[in-house]
């Protein structure tokens, strides 16, 4: 279930269980609110979804670890049971549950941001713990994609 670092945010924190539907539906929300693409949590079966605005932190559990691959960029991404980060416009930092597949080796990804130097919201950023970090269209993570 919920580890130490979602428990100790979860005062004042909405949270939804249960209904896989609106679980998504609130996650999906979350990051249109927060200027991120709306399929950068491309999840099914989740359990439970939990964003504390005040905290700047959001979870989600699901029933199990999840892969999905981004076909626009070839990518392909794993979602532990669990996902946590904080959260602020244009930014998910530090997270915990996401990695990305780099030839033969699983990277955690601890950022994903919107690049705002360009054009809003048109490039997305993702940065490994290694300190790599890959910039991709948005368009690439639209819902659905």
């Amino acid at each position: 279930m919920a580890s130490q670092a979602v428990e100790s945010h979860r005062v004042g924190a909405e949270i939804f269980r249960g209904d896989d539907a609106i679980c998504k539906k609130k996650s999906v929300e979350m990051l249109e609110e927060l200027g991120l693409p709306a399929g950068l949590l491309p999840l099914d079966n989740i359990e439970e979804f939990g964003y504390n605005r005040v905290a700047g932190f959001m979870w989600l559990v699901q029933r199990k670890k999840t892969e999905h691959t981004f076909k626009k960029v070839k990518q392909t991404v794993s979602y532990a049971g669990e996902v946590t980060a904080f959260v602020e416009p244009g930014k998910l930092r530090k997270i915990a549950g996401v990695k990305t597949k780099e030839l033969f080796l699983w990277l955690s990804v601890v950022e994903v941001y919107v690049e705002t130097s360009v054009a809003p919201g048109n490039k997305v950023t993702f940065k490994t713990g290694t300190g790599l970090s890959e910039t991709f269209d948005a368009a690439a993570f639209a819902l659905g994609e």
